[in-house]
C-alpha cells in the first residue's frame, strides 16, 4: 500500500493467489497511506488441462464452498512445494522448505514458485527470479510439479455467487504458458465473466489489442493490471492501470457487501 502511495494510485487492488490472508493488514495501510483498497483474490483455475487466472473482486470471503477451493488449492500448493524441494534435493540443490518459507511474509502466505525462485537466488544459485524460473521453475523443467486447480467455469460462478467481480487476467500472456481459445472466454463469459484483463506487463500490444476486440464482441469490460509481486519481478507498480471509468463499472457489478476502503 505504501508502495502504491508512492507511485501516485488512487486505488491499488491486492489478489494474493488463493487467499484472502491480507486484507486486514493491507486495508489498515490503506486508511493511512490514503490510497483505496479493492480486497480481492487470484484464483489458480485450469480449462481443458490450460491454468487460467482468474480475479475475483470484492468478493464475500465467508462463502463457504469459495473458501474451501481456496483451502484445496493452498494445501495442494504447499505439498507441491515440497515436492518441489525433494526433486531439488536429489539434484543436489541445496535448497529446503524452511528456506522457502523464509521467502513469505508469515503464516496464511500461499506457498508458490516465486518463494521458491527468491529462495534460489538467496542462495546464489540464480541472479534474479525470472533467471531462477527459467532455469528451474518452468514448466518444462524436471523440477516442476503442478497443482490442483478448480474448473475455471464453476470458480466464475463462485466468485459471482460470493457477490464478486470476475476479471479473467492476462488471458493472451503466450509467454507465460498455452493460453486457452476464444471460444472459452465466451463460454466463461456466458458463465458471469466481467471483464478481461488487457493491460498486462505479459501481453504483447497485439494480445492486448485482441483482449480489446474479443471483450468487445462479448460485452465485456477492459481492465489493466501491473500484477506486481514485489522487488523480485522486475516490473513496478502502477506499470498498467484500469481507468476510473471501468473502476466504477466493477464496483457497480459488486454484490458481496465488501466495500472499498478508504478514500
Amino acid at each position: 500500500m505504501r508502495a502504491a502511495a508512492a507511485a501516485g494510485l488512487g486505488v491499488v487492488a491486492l489478489t494474493d493467489h488463493d487467499t484472502f490472508a491480507g486484507w486486514d493488514e493491507a486495508a489498515r495501510a490503506a486508511e493511512e497511506t490514503g490510497t483505496a483498497l479493492v480486497r480481492g483474490v487470484e484464483i489458480s483455475c485450469v480449462d481443458a488441462r490450460v491454468s487460467v487466472h482468474l480475479l475475483g473482486y470484492l468478493p464475500d470471503p465467508t462463502l463457504p464452498e469459495l473458501v474451501a477451493e481456496l483451502d484445496r488449492a493452498r494445501t495442494s500448493r504447499d505439498a507441491r512445494m515440497e515436492r518441489m524441494v525433494a526433486r531439488m534435493a536429489a539434484d543436489g540443490i541445496p535448497v529446503t522448505m524452511d528456506d522457502v518459507r523464509a521467502q513469505t511474509d508469515g503464516p496464511g502466505t500461499t506457498l508458490g514458485r516465486p518463494h521458491l525462485a527468491d529462495a534460489l537466488v538467496a542462495h546464489g544459485l540464480a541472479a534474479d527470479r525470472t533467471a531462477a524460473f527459467r532455469a528451474f521453475l518452468g514448466r518444462g523443467s524436471g523440477y516442476y510439479v503442478g497443482h490442483y486447480a478448480v474448473d475455471a467455469g464453476y470458480a466464475v460462478r463462485l466468485v459471482r455467487a460470493a457477490g464478486g467481480v470476475p476479471v479473467m487476467a492476462h488471458p493472451f500472456a503466450e509467454a507465460r504458458g498455452r493460453v486457452v481459445a476464444d471460444s472459452v472466454v465466451e463460454r466463461l463469459a456466458a458463465l458471469g465473466l466481467a471483464a478481461l484483463e488487457a493491460d498486462h506487463p505479459d501481453h504483447t500490444p497485439e494480445q492486448a489489442a485482441h483482449a480489446r476486440d474479443l471483450a468487445a464482441g462479448l460485452g465485456l469490460l477492459v481492465t489493466g493490471s501491473s500484477d506486481f509481486h514485489g522487488a523480485g519481478k522486475p516490473n513496478r507498480i502502477g506499470e498498467c492501470t484500469t481507468p476510473p471509468a471501468v473502476l466504477e463499472a466493477l464496483l457497480a457489478q459488486a454484490d458481496g457487501g465488501i466495500p472499498l476502503v478508504g478514500p
